[in-house]
Order: structure tokens, then sequence, then C-alpha cells
């Protein structure tokens, strides 16, 4: 803010004129002078003081607003990054689909039924993310971060898993029929009703995993799953499951 000043009033000049004790300065002193009067003129014009308050209160009413359209502006935000994702739709690539579905995931927009089938998401990050009935069939996103993530009742079928952190993830009802989950943290996570058939869970952690009602693991691959609980290997290898290294069968 402007602090609008009156300034005093300046000498004449003939008492400016005796302060001056050199000729050759009197030029340069007297342009001073002029100007000195041209401020206190200016100083107090009461219009000027006018335009200062109202320079202020332009700058209130621009705060105000701004405040005002914030909602607008997220709206706006949300808008293009949908875009970005549904343009993107059936094409491989990451087409910035990466940084979309990040913003509207730490704004809490749910991802209901997303399509990004095909893409390359590789170390998307997606934590809590709400992905029911979303389509990840055939999508790269390895090394992702789904932590706690809803993905009940989605299609996952031949997406690329790989080292993601599948920890606490709900995959309740979810296809991840030949899905590549090697090394996949999947410690907590609900397989309730879900099938797995086909699918590399070679190395997959299963820690506390949810498995008693898991749909099917029909020729899925736990060769060195860590930390399965009680039962699971024993049970996955007597409903179809196989455990192979490099191609070679472990009698189950």
């Amino acid at each position: 803010m402007k602090i609008h000043i009156r300034k005093e009033r300046p000498p004449a000049w003939g008492e400016r004129r005796l302060q001056t004790k050199r000729v050759w300065v009197v030029p340069f002193v007297a342009i001073e002078w002029v100007w000195e009067w041209v401020a206190y003129a200016l100083s107090n014009w009461t219009f000027l003081e006018v335009l200062d308050y109202l320079e202020t209160f332009s700058v209130l009413i621009a705060v105000i607003f701004y405040f005002s359209e914030s909602g607008d502006r997220v709206k706006q935000r949300h808008y293009q990054a949908w875009q970005v994702v549904n343009t993107s739709q059936g094409k491989g690539g990451s087409g910035g689909r990466i940084d979309a579905l990040q913003e509207l995931n730490e704004d809490h927009v749910p991802l209901v039924g997303v399509d990004v089938s095909g893409a390359f998401l590789q170390g998307v990050r997606l934590d809590k993310a709400r992905l029911l009935r979303a389509n990840f069939s055939a999508a790269d996103v390895r090394d992702g971060r789904f932590s706690s993530a809803d993905f009940s009742n989605a299609n996952l079928r031949s997406a690329n898993l790989r080292r993601g952190n599948l920890e606490q993830v709900s995959f309740q009802g979810a296809n991840l029929d030949e899905c590549d989950l090697t090394g996949a943290n999947l410690a907590g996570a609900d397989l309730t009703d879900a099938s797995l058939a086909d699918a590399d869970l070679t190395s997959a952690d299963l820690r506390d995993v949810r498995w008693e009602r898991i749909a099917s693991v029909k020729n899925a691959n736990i060769f060195g799953v860590k930390n399965a609980p009680q039962g699971f290997v024993e049970w996955a290898l007597k409903n179809g499951a196989l455990r192979q290294d490099n191609g070679t069968r472990e009698p189950g």
C-alpha cells in the first residue's frame, strides 16, 4: 500500500538562490527547485490521494475474487486431467496419464471405472486410490504404488505389476488372470473372489493375504512366494497352481 504524504511548501526562489554559493551550480539548483514545486503541488492534489486508495481497494477486490474462484480453478484442473486420461484411452504410452491420474488421486477424486488398458504407467503412485471396476488390462505399471487402493471388480488381466507395492489393496472380484506379480508386495491384500489363473506370483510377498476365497489359481506360478499364509501353498497346488523356475515344473 502506498502512503500519500503531503510535502512541505518549498522556499521562494530568492531564498533558495541566496543559499547557493557557487554560480555554476545555480542552473542545477533551479531545476531541482522547479521539481520540488511540482512535487509539492501533486502531493497536495486530493485526486492522487484518491487514486492511492482505489489502488489498494482494487488489490483487496482481486484477493477476494482469487479465493472465491478457487473452487472453479480446481474444477478446471480436474477437467483438464480427465481430458488427458480420456483422450489417451486405448492408446499405448503414457500420454501424460501418470501425472493426470496422480493429480486427481491427490485431490481425492474417485477413479472408478477409469480405462488405462495397454498404457505405460511405470512407477505411477496411486496410494489409496478408488479404482473400482477400473480397466488396467495389459497396462505396464511396474514399480507402481497402490498401497490401500481399491481394485474391487477391476480388470487387470495381463497387467504388468512387477515389484509393485500392493500392500493392503482390495482385489475383491478382480480379474488378475495372466497378471505379472513377480516380486510384488501383496501383504495384507484381499483376494476374495479374485481370479489369478495363469498369473505369475514368483517371489511375491503374501504376508497376511486374504486368500481363502480366491476364485481361481489354475496354472498360476507360485514359485518362491514369500511369507505365504499357512495352508496357502498346499491349497494352491491342489487347485492347479504351479511352481516353476526357468520353465521347470516342481512336483506339486
